[in-house]
């Protein structure tokens, strides 16, 4: 089957319906992404299928309806290859996202994704997490933050929950540990002025691995403290 093909069967097949142009945007991103992959590196998985499964169909598996509403200002950090953030903009078109990573690189392939699919509202921005939360144009601004193979929850937290306003949430996507994950992560989620996190299961289309969205809820602004330096959060997780 094409990409195309792949792509429509595994977002039907989790209960997601793309229309044509949707799957044309898709379909456009994997290309790019497998041209852009012979010089950089982008991704591990280049088949078709487990494009669609483990890339598109797991961004998409973070989509709430009642958190991607119309005009969402949203933050991708960590977003790599543009993963969750280009799939779930493709998908929710009215969102407004900030797509943000340490490497050049990759920022470079991500705007000329938004250039060649014509996506409006989205900011590639270079930049350390713990550096951009400090900005004033960044901290606490946004309704959502979310990521996606970046870290351990525990320091997941203090690279994401300074960018949310009180009122907003955390969406992470997560792994077989993720229960051992929310555990860790408590004290740490306490102290960024996080609520306590909370799990829903994501059963992506033939594979039994145990993934999961975590959710944290942002309660109180973030201490002033947070983020601490660049290198900090990894090496002295908040646990």
């Amino acid at each position: 089957m094409t990409f195309r093909d792949e792509v429509r069967t595994a977002t039907k097949a989790f209960g997601i319906a793309l229309n044509e142009e949707q799957i044309e945007c898709f379909n456009i991103y994997y290309q790019m992404l497998l041209k852009w992959n012979e010089k950089m590196n982008l991704t591990a998985i280049t088949d078709p299928q487990e494009v669609a499964v483990k890339h598109v169909v797991d961004s998409l598996s973070a989509v709430d309806p009642s958190v991607f509403t119309k005009n969402v200002h949203a933050i991708d950090v960590g977003t790599g290859a543009g993963l969750p953030g280009v799939a779930i903009k493709i998908y929710c078109p009215s969102i407004h996202i900030v797509l943000l990573d340490s490497l050049q690189k990759r920022i470079n392939f991500l705007q000329n994704v938004v250039s060649e699919l014509g996506l409006s509202n989205v900011e590639c921005v270079h930049a350390r997490a713990e550096e951009a939360a400090r900005q004033k144009e960044y901290r606490e601004r946004f309704d959502v933050a979310m990521a996606r193979a970046v870290a351990r929850l525990s320091v997941l937290a203090e690279y994401t929950l300074p960018f949310v306003r009180v009122g907003g949430v955390l969406l992470a996507l997560k792994g077989a540990r993720y229960l051992e994950e929310m555990e860790e992560a408590e004290k740490a989620s306490r102290i960024l002025g996080g609520g306590k996190p909370v799990a829903r299961a994501v059963h992506l289309p033939g594979l039994c691995d145990g993934r999961a969205i975590v959710r944290i809820d942002k309660k109180t602004a973030t201490p002033s403290a947070y983020p601490r330096k660049s290198g900090t959060p990894e090496k002295k997780p908040l646990i």
